[in-house]
């Protein structure tokens, strides 16, 4: 049957590009305003699989999509790691950008190559790269920092590729589904526990991946939000 895909929107983001890479663009993808939408929509059956970020290898972990796995059920069925290239685009020569769109990881990501290149420029901050895209679409001497799919979409010159500041800047997403995928025998575990407050509770609750020879690659901790300096760990 034909799959429906949500993801985080709009239309032309990086989630957008990573669902496309994974599923194809013959699928029916259908944009959510929020990580919590892709949830919502994969647990009540009106999407397939969603595909939500979880972490860029130069600004650290999205700590949403962790804490919604607290409250959800759903099960984390594959990943997805797509090397991210920002790049600066615009309607107009980049010597009369005076105003510049852009999502503030991706400002993050680029910050040194704009005061280098681009200091004079005003910086306003948006939702997303594909808004940041939008917005530079309509208005003279304006430019985005986004991927090449939001300057196709909206009709954007690019100016100038792989302006992000660390070369290797990638952003792992993740594949969301109500049922585990089978083993492969080459897979990644995610786990999510909570501990006793008590001395050494982690230490011991880290020494069986020891003791099994099990590689970690992450451990992450989160609020629990039901009571004070109480914490959920991330495996």
């Amino acid at each position: 049957k034909s799959l429906t895909i949500a993801y985080l929107g709009p239309e032309a983001t990086f989630t957008h590009q990573a669902a496309i890479r994974r599923f194809g663009s013959s699928l029916r993808y259908a944009a959510q305003k929020t990580i919590s939408d892709v949830f919502t929509d994969v647990s009540k059956n009106r999407a397939d699989y969603g595909v939500v970020p979880v972490e860029n290898s130069t600004e650290g972990v999205v700590t949403h999509t962790l804490d919604m796995f607290v409250d959800s059920d759903l099960k984390i069925v594959a990943q997805i790691i797509l090397p991210v290239q920002q790049c600066l685009i615009s309607k107009s020569p980049r010597s009369k950008i005076k105003k510049l769109f852009v999502h503030p990881q991706s400002l993050a990501q680029c910050r040194a190559w704009l005061q280098k290149n681009l200091p004079q420029a005003e910086i306003i901050e948006t939702s997303s790269n594909a808004r940041s895209a939008e917005l530079s679409a309509q208005e003279k001497n304006t430019g985005a920092i986004a991927g090449v799919l939001a300057a196709e979409k909206y009709g954007l010159d690019v100016l100038e590729k792989d302006i992000q500041d660390n070369a290797a800047n990638a952003t792992r997403f993740l594949v969301l589904g109500r049922q585990c995928s089978p083993p492969t025998g080459n897979d990644r575990t995610s786990l999510m526990v909570s501990i006793s407050d008590k001395v050494g509770a982690l230490h011991h609750a880290l020494a069986a991946f020891r003791r099994y020879q099990i590689n970690l690659t992450k451990i992450e901790s989160r609020p629990s939000k039901r009571k004070a300096w109480e914490y959920f760990f991330f495996i």
